[in-house]
């Protein structure tokens, strides 16, 4: 746990992620590939303008963040962790009349930034390898005083999840090429606005028909949805 408290506060901090190739990367994390699972849905949701739903509990993301990750070192061990950076500084309203969502002024105060860990870091990159990698745990929440750890985010604004696989590296003097020991995967097809309520009908309806938790609401008449 050592590792991961010193790397949540370099997290805090800003560090180790700073822009992607300002330098070479370690061996072991330089011929990592990252491939988004469910690719087909997530274009489906982002040809309509995704939303995800933000609650004062949390609730977890749908589509669910997927990947497949190659190239690592079987025997190096990873840390997997998301954060979410809003796409721009401004805030949304949905324009029922024309189906679009539209600028509705500059963006509200930035929220207190968080990662989110996968629950099996840190693991070896062969763990890492053998099956996809699912974040089925995270939460979204719009409570700025959550202490459940959940990502908080503004409601009508639109964010950029981001996947980060850093290198365990124990040495004492580990900060010191902390820059060269992780990198950072971002897909555009994962962008979404935050949201109280699905604001578009046809996002509704497209996560009752794909989302198996869902069942409950489904009907033979797409009518009544």
């Amino acid at each position: 746990m050592g590792f991961l408290s010193k790397l949540t506060q370099a997290c805090t901090m800003g560090l180790p992620f700073l822009p992607e190739d300002t330098c070479a990367k370690a061996p072991q994390v330089a011929g990592i590939k990252v491939q988004l699972e469910t690719f087909e849905l997530w274009q489906q949701f982002d040809q309509l303008g995704t939303e995800m739903i933000v609650t004062k509990a949390g609730r977890r993301m749908f589509p669910t963040f997927q990947v497949h990750i190659t190239g690592m070192d079987p025997a190096a061990e990873y840390v997997l962790l998301m954060d979410f950076i809003p796409v721009d500084d401004k805030r949304y309203r949905y324009a029922f009349h024309s189906s679009s969502w539209l600028v509705a002024g500059r963006g509200d105060a930035a929220v207190p930034g968080r990662v989110h860990f996968h629950p099996d870091s840190p693991a070896r990159g062969a763990q890492w390898m053998k099956q996809t990698v699912s974040f089925d745990r995270l939460k979204l929440t719009n409570n700025l005083l959550d202490d459940n750890g959940h990502i908080i985010l503004n409601s009508m604004h639109r964010y950029q999840p981001r996947l980060h696989v850093v290198l365990v590296d124990q040495r004492k003097d580990s900060q010191l090429t902390a820059h060269r020991n992780f990198c950072t995967f971002s897909f555009t097809e994962t962008r979404f606005t935050a949201v109280t309520a699905y604001q578009n009908h046809r996002i509704t309806q497209l996560k009752i028909a794909s989302n198996p938790f869902a069942k409950g609401f489904r009907t033979t008449d797409s009518d009544t949805w």
